[in-house]
């Protein structure tokens, strides 16, 4: 039987004794870590086992600032 999301939380809270905001917390931690490196710039390539290599692609961010410059000179 498949369980939704709630039903996994709840009952990781009730095997570890913790609250469910603190399995939500643990649960979204990695993936909090994932956007604050990825927003600092440096483009470091982040491994969670399981599910994957996050990176970011410079030639994108060198796209999106083009974008952004042409949206910026058609404004003025």
């Amino acid at each position: 039987m498949a369980k939704n999301r709630e039903e996994i939380v709840e009952e990781l809270a009730a095997k570890h004794n913790l609250t469910v905001e603190e399995i939500n917390d643990i649960i979204n931690h990695q993936f909090k870590f994932v956007s604050m490196v990825m927003t600092k710039g440096g483009f470091d390539t982040i491994r969670l086992p399981y599910l994957g290599k996050f990176t970011v692609n410079k030639n994108r961010v060198k796209h999106i600032n083009r974008l952004k410059n042409e949206k910026d000179t058609k404004d003025v």
